[in-house]
């Protein structure tokens, strides 16, 4: 073992030599405080010094122990990994029971969140118990209770991901109805439908979740379909038909382009053109009214004038 009494000695000079090198340094450069910086660089070679002592003796101390009692601490490391792996198997059943009382109240409880929650649980839990598995040493009987109620966190989590997507499309859904303006509407039922493309990343095979997903994209596409129509009728009622027959367009675009039944989006296109053509005539009628009025008032003017 190397002579911690040397090793200091050594390491004190060292210092003390550098302290005095950097205080005559300062000094004949005209530095007005030159103990500051040769006092801060002579306690960081100190300290620096001590941390490469102990980490050095560690190491040393360490190899000695192993080199002449390799045995003994065998034994123990593996008291400790038996102790250590009977302790993270308590811990996965104590917070196995914890995620079975939060499931029964998330069953219970009309909150979509606490279903949400129950999901996050579960995939922790899952994710946990992975480890024990991976290892050479447990019990067979260990292994396949711990893969028994892996499996039961499995189906307890996509309970509560489904419940949590139905319950929050739907609550969103009814709020995106009950709105009154167009955006509001969009906004809530695009936040409808992000929770169901949400647990569909997990489940993409999921019946419900994707006709689910169809009907709110239906509502969206029906909602901005109507809104275009209502703008173009507002318009035509006004007599705007130049404006009315863009906003039916505009209707027209929305009506190809969103997700919308087959059985809607055909007649309501055949409507969409019949009235487009309508304020076509409209506006054919109106620019030749106008002309037939302008050619009589010049007719007129020209009758009145005086010879």
């Amino acid at each position: 073992m190397p002579s911690s009494a040397g090793y200091l000695l050594g390491a004190f000079v060292a210092a003390i030599a550098l302290f005095f090198a950097l205080w005559w340094m300062l000094v004949s450069g005209g530095d007005e405080a030159p103990w500051i910086p040769a006092g801060l660089a002579a306690s960081v070679v100190l300290l620096v010094a001590l941390s490469a002592r102990e980490v050095v003796m560690r190491r040393a101390w360490t190899r000695y122990l192993l080199d002449q009692n390799g045995e003994p601490s065998a034994r123990t490391s593996d008291k400790k990994g038996t102790s250590t792996k009977s302790q993270s198997t308590s811990l996965l059943t104590s917070a196995w029971r914890a995620i079975q009382r939060q499931s029964e109240e998330a069953d219970s409880s009309s909150n979509p969140e606490s279903h949400f929650e129950v999901f996050h649980l579960c995939r922790e839990y899952i994710a946990a118990t992975e480890e024990p598995l991976r290892s050479s040493n447990l019990p067979g009987e260990k292994r396949i209770a711990i893969r028994t109620v892996q499996e039961r966190a499995r189906a307890l989590q996509k309970h509560h991901l489904l419940t949590w997507a139905r319950d929050s499309s739907r609550s969103l859904t009814y709020e995106a109805q009950q709105r009154a303006r167009t955006s509001d509407k969009i906004e809530a039922a695009n936040r409808a439908l992000h929770c169901l493309e949400s647990a569909l990343k997990f489940y993409p095979d999921e019946l419900e979740l994707k006709e689910s997903s169809l009907a709110i994209r239906e509502l969206i596409g029906s909602v901005k379909v109507a809104h275009w129509v209502e703008l173009a009728e507002r318009s035509a009622f006004k007599g705007h038909y130049r404006r009315a027959i863009d906003r039916y367009k505009d209707a027209l675009f929305y009506l190809n382009r969103e997700t919308v039944k087959e059985d809607v989006r055909i007649p309501g296109a055949e409507r969409i053109a019949r009235e487009i053509e309508l304020l076509k005539a409209r506006l054919k009628a109106q620019k030749n009214g106008r002309s037939e009025s302008y050619k009589d008032d010049r007719s007129n003017d020209r009758g009145s004038a005086p010879e």
